[in-house]
Order: structure tokens, then sequence, then C-alpha cells
């Protein structure tokens, strides 16, 4: 499986506890995969919800293409996940309890074919994510001194 990476959302890890993900498919026109291609896309402040059993991803930025003229949509417009109907079942049950989110992870070709990866998640507290900092810290310096040990 050929997987090209275009667009990351690392606030996602570091602002979420992320509890199940999914890959999902994405609807587009021909210029945004051209975009795409290009890797001019921005999933900084992207988000996803489930409406009239859909799931549609907000705020994620595709940039225009040149030569693409007039036949170009919007940037930041709403664009369709496709995802099976048992899982929409699962995150509409999930994101109406308190608290879950659906947040996107990351954007990529499979196969020749524009996905997304989605997660759904719970925000963190600002204690989680100093605890989280700590904790890094900690293992890249654990790794420091074992590195250090062996030669």
């Amino acid at each position: 499986m050929d997987k090209v990476s275009i667009a990351r959302n690392p606030r996602a890890r570091h602002d979420y506890h992320l509890l199940e993900t999914w890959e999902a498919g994405l609807v587009l026109t021909g210029t945004e995969v051209k975009s795409l291609r290009d890797r001019k896309a921005s999933l900084g402040e992207a988000y996803a919800h489930v409406r009239n059993g859909e799931v549609w991803l907000e705020g994620m930025t595709i940039s225009h293409y040149g030569p693409g003229s007039y036949n170009n949509p919007p940037a930041a417009r709403s664009r369709k996940l496709l995802l099976h109907k048992r899982e929409i079942r699962k995150l509409l049950g999930a994101t109406t309890q308190k608290g879950l989110t659906v947040v996107p992870l990351e954007v990529y070709f499979k196969d020749g074919r524009a996905k997304v990866a989605i997660a759904l998640a719970k925000a963190k507290k600002a204690h989680d994510k100093r605890e989280d900092l700590k904790r890094r810290v900690a293992e890249r310096e654990m790794a420091r001194v074992v590195k250090g040990r062996r030669t």
C-alpha cells in the first residue's frame, strides 16, 4: 500500500486524548486533488462533525490551484467524508457524549485516492499536557543516557 502524506495536524495529539481512529475517503473536485498533489493543504483549524447522517470536514484549507481559473472552489469549504454507515453511527453516538469530538489527524493519498485519518478524541486538560511534556523529556533524557553508555 502506497501512502503519500500531504498534511498533518500536530496539535491533535497534543491537545486531545485519541480514543479511536478511522480512515475516511474525501469528496473533492478535480482542482482540489491537483492542489493536494502539490501538498498545498492545511489541517490547522480543521474538525469533523456529523450532520444529517453524513460526516463533514470543516476548516481544512486547500489552496487554489494556479492553472485552475474559475474551476477553483473556495479554499476552506465543507468537504464530505466517506465512511461506512456503522462507523457514522458510532461517531454520532460518541459525539453526543459530553467532551468528545472528531479531529482529523492527517490527509494522505493511498493507492491514488485522497484519504483522511480521523480520530474520536477527548480534550486534554492543561495538567495532562504538562505531564505528557514531562514524560517525553524524561524519555528523551533516558534514551540519551542509554545511548551514551553503549559507546
